[in-house]
């Protein structure tokens, strides 16, 4: 196995991405023919410069490449008349530049790699935390992000036009809020069932169970719920009519800590 080989196959066992690297290096070479082709477009230093960074930025292995561009002088004597060659022929020398590129695996930073394969890193503020508290914290984030992404769900949250960021901004803390309120009521629906022993509410369609209710579903069940007040003109007596709550209205009501003598005021 060549010096090469060697390195790609450290390469490999640091878990990078080989054939990224391979396919670099396979640029590379094809580059170097070109370069040493008769009729090559690279004459000057800075077009085989650019040529090589857009093959690194290409697989992203600058980090594991170190490339070198040769400039050699390359002499070439042509008759200067027509005829076959005697004692007595004269030559005119040119002089042109061609340019070569040699490449190798960087070692120090494969052994950098190879340092941290395999570690996960997170970065946090809060200095008095242990390293389990905070991987713990960072599990949590699929839950979070499934909570904001009721913004656009539950709130249909849109792109709006607004003159004043002011404006922009005051008007998702709103959304923000509301987001908080639904957490809250869902956090302290499904303790109090937890305490009280109740495994589930008919709150699905057809009077299904539901182990974990959200606010959507609490929302529609007291959707067909109405109050009317009638009042005579001239008059301040006014008749107030509630539409008669449900067991299970009354059974959210009990476990959200809400009288119903409130409910209906």
């Amino acid at each position: 196995m060549d010096s090469s080989s060697e390195e790609l196959f450290r390469v490999a066992q640091a878990g990078l991405d080989t054939w990224s690297v391979l396919r670099a290096i396979g640029d590379l070479g094809d580059l170097r023919q070109r370069l040493s082709g008769p009729r090559t477009r690279f004459r000057q230093r800075n077009k085989v410069v650019e040529a090589v960074e857009a093959i690194l930025d290409k697989y992203a292995a600058s980090d594991f490449l170190s490339v070198n561009i040769q400039e050699q002088q390359k002499e070439t004597y042509r008759q200067a008349s027509r005829g076959r060659p005697h004692e007595g022929t004269k030559y005119k020398r040119s002089v042109k530049t061609r340019f070569d590129v040699t490449w190798e695996i960087n070692a120090k930073q494969l052994d950098q790699a190879v340092a941290v394969d395999g570690v996960f890193p997170l970065i946090t503020n809060l200095a008095d935390w242990k390293a389990a508290d905070v991987l713990q914290a960072y599990k949590r984030q699929p839950i979070i992000e499934k909570r904001f992404s009721q913004l656009k769900t539950d709130f249909c949250v849109a792109p709006v036009y607004l003159k004043n960021v002011k404006r922009i901004v005051g008007l998702l803390a709103i959304y923000f809020f509301a987001l908080m309120v639904q957490s809250l009521l869902e956090r302290e629906l499904r303790r109090a069932m937890e305490e009280q022993g109740v495994e589930s509410l008919p709150l699905y369609p057809e009077g299904r169970p539901c182990k974990r209710p959200t606010t959507r579903r609490v929302l529609d069940v007291f959707e067909p719920i109405a109050r009317h007040t009638i009042s005579t003109s001239g008059s301040d007596d006014f008749e107030l009519f509630t539409t008669e709550l449900a067991p299970i209205h009354r059974s959210i009501l009990k476990l959200l800590r809400v009288p119903i003598s409130d409910y209906r005021s």
